[in-house]
C-alpha cells in the first residue's frame, strides 16, 4: 500500500514522506478498507508540529477518518461484507490506501454520498455529537457559543445546536467567513479579528450570560469563557488551536498553556459552572460503545438531511502537503479531505 508517513516534525513538505508499505492485516473485530478519500483533522497538525502527546512515534501514519470499501474482514466480524462502502474512524493509519478500523467505528454509507463530505461524519461530527449530546444537553433558547464555528467540528456543533432550538453565537478570526457562518446557521456571528470574543459577545448580548460554550482554541479563551457563563453554564474544551499559529514557537505554546489559568473546583462549585474536557482517543480506547452510538447517529441524520457537513476543500494526494498547511493556517471552512 501507499501511505504518507510522518518522519519528522515541522513543515508539511518536509515532515511527511510518501512510502510503499506492507499491506496491513485486520485483527479480530477489525475490517480493512480500500481508501477512496481520507480526512484531515487539527490534531494531525498538532502531531506534525510535535504538540500532540498521543501521536505514535516516528515513522508514523496519522489519520483518523476514511471513506472507502471493505476489502478484508478480520476474525469474528459480523454485519459487514467485502465491497461495502463505509465511513470509518481509524486509530491513526488513515493516511494510506489501505486502513484498519474496529467495527465499533465503521458505518455503511450509500454509494451516492460524496466521499469527501462523508469523512466529516467520523472524527468531526462524532466529536460534536459527543460534546453536544452526551456531555451536555442543549435546550430551546439556550445561548450557545461555538468557537471557530467555520471549522469542521464547529460546523457540526452549530447544526446540532440549531436542531435543539438553541440561539447560536459563532466566532471567526477571519472577516471573510462571517457570511459563511450565517449560511451554516449561526444566529449571531462574531468576528474576533483585532478584538477578543468576550468583548464582541458583550457588545451584542445585552449582558445576558451564556449557557454553553464549545471551545476549540484553548488558552485565555477558556478563562474568559468561564466568566461569560451564567449559573448552570458549561464550557466544553476539545482543542488547543491557539497553540498553532503562523508564528508557532515553543515559548508561544507555553504561554498558551499558562493562559488557560487554574480554575479551582471550589470556585466552579460556588458559581455552579462546569468545565468539561474531551480527548476522543481516550473515549475510543475506553468506551468504543460511545463512538459507535455517535457515529451511527450522525450518519443516520446525515442521510436524512438533518446534518449537512460542509466540504471546505478536497485536495488530490499530489497536493497533500498543501492540504496540511491549508488546515494549519485555518483557511478552511468545513472539512478538508484528500483523495487518492
Amino acid at each position: 500500500m501507499k501511505a504518507f508517513v510522518l518522519v519528522r516534525h515541522g513543515d508539511a513538505s518536509r515532515a511527511f514522506e510518501l512510502r510503499e508499505m506492507e499491506d496491513p492485516v485486520p485483527d479480530r473485530g477489525q475490517v480493512r478498507i480500500a481508501v477512496e478519500v481520507f480526512g484531515l483533522n487539527f490534531a494531525d497538525v498538532m502531531a506534525r508540529l510535535g504538540l500532540y502527546q498521543d501521536a505514535p512515534p516516528f515513522p508514523a501514519v496519522l489519520g483518523y477518518d476514511v471513506v472507502g470499501r471493505i476489502d478484508r474482514l478480520g476474525e469474528g466480524v459480523k454485519g459487514f461484507r467485502k465491497g461495502m462502502r463505509v465511513v470509518a474512524m481509524t486509530r491513526f493509519g488513515g493516511y494510506a490506501t489501505l486502513a484498519l478500523a474496529s467495527t465499533f467505528g465503521v458505518v455503511e454509507i450509500p454509494d451516492g454520498l460524496n466521499a469527501g463530505t462523508a469523512t466529516a461524519f467520523a472524527t468531526q461530527y462524532v466529536t460534536a455529537c459527543y460534546a453536544a449530546e452526551e456531555l451536555v444537553r442543549l435546550h430551546p433558547a439556550d445561548r450557545v457559543l461555538v468557537q471557530g464555528a467555520a471549522g469542521g467540528v464547529g460546523t457540526a456543533l452549530v447544526q446540532i445546536a440549531k436542531l435543539r432550538g438553541s440561539v447560536v453565537y459563532g466566532t471567526t478570526g477571519t472577516p471573510a467567513k462571517m457570511d459563511h457562518l450565517k449560511e451554516i446557521g449561526v444566529d449571531i456571528p462574531l468576528c474576533t479579528a483585532g478584538s477578543s470574543f468576550d468583548v464582541e459577545y458583550r457588545k451584542v448580548s445585552g449582558g445576558k450570560p451564556l449557557d454553553v460554550i464549545f471551545d476549540s482554541l484553548g488558552g485565555a479563551g477558556v478563562r474568559k469563557g468561564l466568566r461569560l457563563l451564567g449559573s448552570g453554564g458549561r464550557l466544553v474544551s476539545y482543542g488547543v488551536a491557539d497553540m498553532v499559529g503562523a508564528q508557532h514557537t515553543f515559548p508561544n505554546s507555553i504561554r498558551t498553556l499558562l493562559a488557560f489559568g487554574f480554575p479551582h473546583p471550589l470556585v466552579l462549585l460556588l458559581q455552579s459552572k462546569s468545565l468539561l474536557g474531551i480527548n476522543m482517543l481516550r473515549i475510543a480506547d475506553d468506551r468504543p460503545d460511545i463512538i459507535q452510538r455517535c457515529l451511527e447517529s450522525v450518519v443516520m441524520r446525515g442521510i436524512k438531511g438533518e446534518l449537512r457537513p460542509v466540504l471546505g476543500r478536497e485536495f488530490p494526494a499530489s497536493e497533500f502537503s498543501a492540504a496540511h498547511e491549508w488546515l494549519r493556517r485555518r483557511q478552511s471552512m468545513g472539512k478538508i479531505a484528500v483523495r487518492w
